[in-house]
């Protein structure tokens, strides 16, 4: 990955208000929303509510997330075939997975793993870390605070 490690400052700068974001489009209290509880299997969240959260993230933050990008971000100059196939990660393309989302814990990545899954794994701490590189971007230059985004999850829950 070549963007620079997000500190647990720049984490910890924007997690209140990012909690109280997440809470509020799912209707829970922000009291349930920790760094590490999974947005999925923790709170319940659905496709819908990441469009939620992202667009209520780029109005509260003043940065762009573009969607489709996580995976692009990710797979970084690896070729696509050695990234994924068949809709499959490879083990590279999983390797490189849980190093991006470092916040991640180990064994919360499983092998064979669908691409459209990966939202499976984001936790608030995740949106904190996409919302830190789009400040540092600043408002000047959306466009590599976008090449840090998301996509909405495509999800069988």
């Amino acid at each position: 990955m070549t963007t620079a490690e997000i500190t647990r400052e720049e984490i910890l700068a924007v997690y209140p208000k990012i909690a109280q974001i997440i809470a509020d489009v799912l209707g829970c209290d922000a009291e349930q929303v920790k760094l590490d509880v999974p947005l999925i299997e923790g709170l319940n969240a659905e496709s819908i509510d990441f469009l939620d959260i992202v667009f209520s993230l780029e109005r509260a933050f003043k940065v762009k997330i573009r969607r489709d990008k996580i995976v692009e971000d990710t797979r970084g100059d690896l070729p696509e075939a050695a990234f994924e196939e068949k809709g499959y990660l490879t083990e590279v393309g999983l390797t490189r997975l849980r190093e991006y989302l470092s916040e991640v814990p180990a064994d919360r990545f499983r092998s064979p793993m669908r691409v459209v899954d990966i939202p499976r794994l984001f936790t608030p701490e995740t949106f904190c870390k996409i919302v830190a590189r789009g400040l540092r971007a600043g408002p000047g230059d959306l466009s590599r605070a976008g090449s840090e985004g998301t996509r909405a999850p495509k999800t069988d829950a």
